[in-house]
């Protein structure tokens, strides 16, 4: 009888499943958030998990086998649920159980969720990017409203306006994505480059097609780099804005995430036939150094650029 009531005592209820059924999906999909979140408070963790559900829920959606009536029929799906959602009468599944739980817990607001599946719907009917403008709106959808999701959790106590330094992030993580991903989007149909970098550099779609890494590409991949590399910095300046029991975590993976630019230069620029990420001793190193950045506020430039030196190709 005394086993038995141990045994009961630590049988997890269902919303600690829940939570672990979310934290399961960041495990699978993103080593790299998982492995700078891990490291929250155990209930701000558990949140970021199941925003990072709710997101995939979206990515799975738009990159689903079937034609794109299927994909749209998918994010409808979706999207219904969301508004029963914000309705509180949620679908009876874990990530949504999950979500309420954190809308309960943190001044959440849905606008973010509606506006990443805005994004999503700009996937199924693409339109190649003409302008930086352009692709960063769309980044904006896609990733900045990730950011502004995380703001109540990672910055609840600020007393400052941090949406903007939230998009920059959210922003600069897309773009990271984008250059990361060249090879795999243009299999796609997608090609985020945008059209007027590869007409000024003579570089065309049958180019990505074939996977040409040449001097032009070159050049249109790191004006690419140094935008999304600005947008770090911009938000960087902001961290000591974020809460004490986050701050670290948060710019833990901003670092990581911008290591991936520095993979992808380490590799010769091939983004066609790897999908390059940071390497566990890499990984271990920015870790060290972002724990110095924050202990001493010096600047990891030279940390993160010291792999590379570029001035336009040459």
């Amino acid at each position: 009888m005394k086993l038995s009531l141990s045994l009961q005592a630590y049988k997890p209820n269902r919303l600690e499943m829940d939570y672990r059924y979310c934290e399961d999906i960041i495990k699978q999909n993103s080593r790299s958030f998982y492995y700078a979140f891990l490291q929250l408070p155990k209930e701000k963790a558990n949140a970021v998990f199941a925003l990072y559900a709710f997101c995939r829920l979206a990515d799975d959606a738009v990159d689903r086998e079937g034609n794109r009536d299927e994909r749209l029929e998918a994010l409808n799906a979706l999207e219904h649920e969301l508004m029963l959602f914000d309705e509180g009468r949620e679908v009876d599944h874990p990530i949504w159980r999950a979500l309420r739980d954190v809308f309960n817990r943190y001044d959440m607001s849905v606008e973010p969720f509606y506006e990443q599946l805005k994004g999503q719907r700009m996937d199924i009917s693409f339109a190649a990017p003409r302008t930086m403008g352009e692709l960063e709106k769309y980044s904006y959808y896609v990733a900045g409203t990730v950011g502004l999701m995380l703001l109540p959790i990672v910055a609840s106590q600020s007393r400052r306006n941090l949406r903007q330094a939230a998009i920059q992030l959210g922003t600069a993580m897309q773009i990271t994505n984008i250059l990361r991903d060249v090879g795999e989007d243009a299999a796609r149909n997608r090609i985020y480059l945008p059209s007027s970098f590869m007409d000024a550099e003579a570089y065309g779609e049958s180019d990505i097609r074939h996977a040409v890494i040449n001097e032009s590409f070159i050049r249109i991949w790191e004006k690419l780099a140094l935008r999304a590399e600005e947008l770090y910095d911009g938000f960087k300046s902001d961290i000591h804005e974020f809460d004490t029991d986050s701050r670290f975590q948060v710019l833990l993976s901003a670092q990581i995430y911008k290591g991936i630019l520095n993979a992808v230069r380490n590799k010769g620029y091939d983004c066609f036939s790897t999908r390059n990420a940071v390497s566990k001793p890499e990984m271990r190193n920015i870790y060290n150094q972002t724990k110095h950045l924050l202990q001493h506020g010096s600047s990891m430039d030279s940390y993160t650029n010291a792999k590379v030196k570029w001035n336009g190709g040459e």
